[in-house]
């Protein structure tokens, strides 16, 4: 890249940063990697003061059964070995029942090894915050947890979903949340703990090169994972040979051979 394209870059990054709410997963991704962060913004959803968080990861990679890498928003574990996924979806397909169902599912095929009793799986919760209200019935935030039809009693297993509407920004702790996820401005924001992470990546020097060299590090995987998506459909035909693919997207010969063995398993 040339010095004028990386100083273009570097402009449309920084404004594009001075845009970004916490509803934009980019940057709330950064923010709540923070354990404060995140303990905080769990306490107020779950309405639990004494919530502890132990370790978090932001932008967390986990696997299916086949292999196949899925990205977490956010990864969170506490003290009592409680597991949150934490997502925020700006689009309604985004924040499908089935893509609950199938993140609880891929927590629970990893957090468990061989051998394991089926009764010691953590207790998990799946958290979608959605800027519209995807379930539609005008509540601030939605419970979902399986229930014996017959009896209407929990089933007990311990794998809850939710979901927060961003809509609603009421007086409520967390209706000034929601508030807090829809301002591009720490100084419009209520809670001075979530103000002082985003002034932080918005306006501190060493703040605002983290979240750049996050873009930049988002644009590099992107272009990657479409160069490898071209090398699938390329393999797809049984046209080309690994040469041929391998120069064509200039990758080495090695990985369009393992891309072709993945597929072929």
């Amino acid at each position: 890249m040339s010095d004028l394209d990386f100083e273009r870059k570097h402009a449309e990054d920084l404004q594009r940063l001075r845009g970004f709410r916490l509803l934009d997963d980019d940057f709330m991704n950064k923010v709540f990697e923070d354990k404060a962060c995140a303990e905080f913004l769990l306490q107020i959803i779950l309405q639990r003061t004494d919530l502890r968080v132990q370790r978090v990861h932001g932008q967390h990679d986990i696997k299916n059964l086949q292999g196949r890498s899925v990205r977490l928003d956010i990864l969170a574990v506490d003290e009592a070995d409680c597991v949150y996924n934490i997502e925020v979806q700006r689009s309604d397909k985004g924040a499908g029942a089935k893509r609950a169902r199938y993140n609880s599912s891929l927590i629970d095929a990893n957090v468990t090894e061989p051998g394991d009793e089926y009764e010691k799986l953590n207790e998990t919760y799946v958290i979608f915050i959605t800027e519209h209200d995807v379930l539609g019935d005008g509540h601030p935030i939605y419970h979902i947890d399986r229930t014996v039809r017959e009896t209407g009693a929990l089933f007990g297993d311990e794998s809850h979903i939710l979901y927060v509407n961003a809509q609603i920004k009421d007086d409520t702790a967390l209706g000034q949340l929601m508030h807090d996820f829809s301002c591009t401005s720490a100084e419009e924001m209520h809670y001075q703990i979530l103000a002082d992470r985003v002034r932080y990546f918005k306006e501190d020097t060493e703040g605002v090169a983290t979240m750049c060299k996050a873009m930049e590090d988002m644009r590099n995987q992107a272009a990657r994972e479409n160069t490898l998506s071209i090398a699938r459909r390329m393999l797809k035909t049984g046209k080309y040979t690994y040469e041929d693919i391998a120069d064509v997207l200039e990758i080495s010969v090695d990985e369009v051979k393992a891309l072709d063995e993945s597929r072929s398993a």
